[in-house]
């Protein structure tokens, strides 16, 4: 935040939105949620608390337009097997219909909407650094996921959902003696090379990758499955990190 130029201020607000979005979800059983009991169990003022609700419920939580087609389009491209080579790795894809028919990105855009020109797409991918184009004019996928190498609204959207969903899973084992616990696992070690740390790193992300895309193959047919029946009402996060620290540097901080 510091880095950001985000303020104490700033997020002394943020964290009062967020105090009051999360008591209005705590009502007594069978009332609704009054300003004066999420007051109450806040320690917020009632009418910060009646300001800040109202700013809630009108707020935009919306993603990024570049967002929410481009990670459709690149789960296709990552899960379907007619953009996939024989070992599972996305295909680098010519850019026109014309030229790649049914395999090409154009057509790969078209099938996800045809509302926004597939040109306008693969700008926005090249800027962000999801994607290249190859000596032979086809675009080749940089990323397993829509991960954008550079832009900072799709950088910050993602951080608040990975991060969201990752404390929700910690809270939920944490609070909910009686429900089964949600995965969230992490392994640790020290005593590391540079060197090393290093091989981890690209043997994690190796394995993440693998991880994602078969995670991926089968949310998608069981989404395409899901999506003829009413109970569809569910969404999932599954993700994978990895960090190397200076043990020397955080003992000094200690």
């Amino acid at each position: 935040m510091l880095h950001n130029s985000v303020q104490y201020p700033y997020l002394a607000d943020l964290l009062k939105i967020t105090y009051v979005e999360e008591a209005t979800r705590m009502p007594v059983p069978g009332k609704e949620q009054t300003d004066s009991r999420v007051s109450m169990l806040t320690g917020i003022h009632r009418l910060d608390v009646k300001r800040l609700r109202t700013q809630i419920v009108t707020g935009n939580d919306a993603p990024p337009p570049s967002v929410s087609l481009g990670a459709q389009a690149v789960a296709r491209w990552t899960t379907h097997a007619e953009y996939l080579d024989s070992k599972g790795r996305p295909l680098p894809l010519p850019r026109f219909a014309s030229i790649g028919k049914e395999r090409s990105f154009e057509a790969l855009v078209q099938s996800i909407s045809k509302d926004i020109r597939p040109r306008v797409v693969l700008d926005e991918w090249l800027r962000l650094g999801i994607a290249r184009i190859d000596d032979q004019d086809r675009v080749v996928l940089l990323a397993d996921a829509f991960v954008p190498t550079h832009g900072l609204d799709e950088k910050l959207f993602y951080l608040g959902k990975n991060v969201h969903d990752h404390l929700r899973a910690c809270e939920h084992n944490l609070t909910r003696g009686d429900a089964p616990p949600m995965l969230e696992r992490s392994a640790y070690f020290d005593h590391l090379s540079e060197e090393s740390a290093e091989i981890l790193h690209a043997y994690a992300r190796k394995l993440t990758s693998q991880a994602i895309q078969a995670f991926g193959q089968k949310a998608m047919e069981l989404q395409e499955k899901d999506s003829k029946s009413g109970a569809a009402r569910l969404r999932v996060t599954y993700g994978h990190y990895f960090f190397q620290a200076d043990e020397s540097t955080e003992e000094k901080k200690q």
